[in-house]
């Protein structure tokens, strides 16, 4: 199968530090590939997955991160570039949304963020000839008449990931500088725990500095230790060596690939029960899911559960190969349904989305 992948020209696939969605069509393109299938990405021009690339995209300057104009020029490029492939899967905004793309080539999305009521209506317009994957069964739950072809949750790299013995310790906190992703409330729970935190975040935003210079810096304390952004390798090594992640998400995250990755590393998970985190955490076998209050009486009880375990727990669910193989069954039903009926499209895949939810 001959697919085309597009993802926004702000960030490199993997990305250097953070980023979710770069990260995930890394694992995705590698996957595909592994499986014997012909992929071309469309993305900035200095990324290092190892699938071929459209030529020519320059990475948009810092100041254009987010724009619509920036992400639609880079779009109009790649649609260009890939009208001899079987199936494109475009995972910018504004992507599904252009008038011209390549006849006879079906288009598959993937929603990356939360249903808000501002994005929920360009949604429906997309699917009335683009099919949707959601990547929780909690994100797609929280709008009920927007058609999801799928859900398919992510997965990584295994192969980048190694089991840590979970002996520093400490518990880590990796994540952004931001209130939903529950920083102070960690480090609430491991001084209640009596454990360090080890701190990971990032903070390139000016909203993200503020916050951590006002709000967090101040809290900060012998207890913790803020270790700034890492790379990949020193995230997974500081994974790998805690007893847990400490994960105390304050809103409905639609995924939250950093719990797969602390489990990858053999590290077991302590999360609030917001979004899609009980579809990831095993109560009781691969971390705990409780309020904040709860998760600080579970650190004493962080040791019976099995690192093994976490890691196995990947290697079935969360896997690259596994969200390839997911991919790849959506693309052929959506390519043999585009072949009886192209256009309008509203209606695609109505069974399956059924059969996934």
């Amino acid at each position: 199968m001959r697919i085309g992948l597009i993802v926004g020209p702000w960030f490199t696939v993997p990305p250097e530090k953070y980023g979710g969605t770069e990260r995930v069509v890394d694992a995705l393109a590698r996957g595909l590939a592994d499986a014997g299938h012909d992929v071309l990405l469309a993305t900035a021009s200095d990324s290092t997955c190892p699938v071929p690339q459209v030529p020519g995209f320059s990475p948009s300057a810092p100041e254009e991160l987010g724009l619509t104009f920036s992400e639609m020029g880079h779009v109009i490029k790649a649609y260009a570039a890939m009208r001899g492939m079987d199936i494109i899967h475009d995972h910018t905004l504004a992507g599904p949304l252009y008038a011209h793309r390549p006849p006879g080539v079906p288009v598959v999305t993937t929603i990356h963020g939360p249903l808000s009521p501002s994005y929920t209506p360009l949604y429906r317009d997309m699917a009335q000839d683009t099919a949707i994957i959601s990547i929780s069964h909690d994100q797609c739950s929280r709008i009920s008449d927007l058609e999801i072809s799928a859900v398919i949750h992510h997965g990584i790299d295994l192969s980048a990931v190694s089991a840590g013995p979970g002996t520093g310790g400490y518990a880590c906190f990796v994540g952004r500088m931001c209130p939903d992703k529950g920083l102070l409330e960690a480090v609430a729970i491991a001084r209640e725990a009596s454990v360090p935190l080890r701190i990971a975040a990032k903070m390139h935003a000016q909203d993200e500095q503020e916050y951590f210079r006002e709000v967090v810096e101040p809290i900060l304390g012998t207890n913790e230790e803020f270790l700034g952004e890492l790379s990949d390798p020193e995230k997974y090594e500081l994974m790998g060596d805690a007893m847990a992640l400490i994960n105390p998400i304050q809103w409905h995250e639609p995924f939250g690939l950093v719990m797969i990755e602390a489990l990858a590393a053999g590290t077991p998970v302590l999360v609030t029960p917001m979004g899609a985190a009980p579809e990831i955490v095993r109560h009781g076998i691969t971390g705990f899911v409780g309020s904040t209050r709860e998760l600080a009486g579970f650190v004493g009880r962080v040791p019976e559960l099995s690192r093994a375990a976490c890691r196995r727990s990947v290697e079935e669910s969360f896997s690259a190969h596994r969200m390839a193989a997911d991919h790849v069954d959506l693309y052929t039903r959506v390519i043999e349904q585009f072949a009886v009926k192209p256009l309008p499209g509203r209606g695609l895949l109505q069974e399956n989305q059924r059969q996934a939810l």
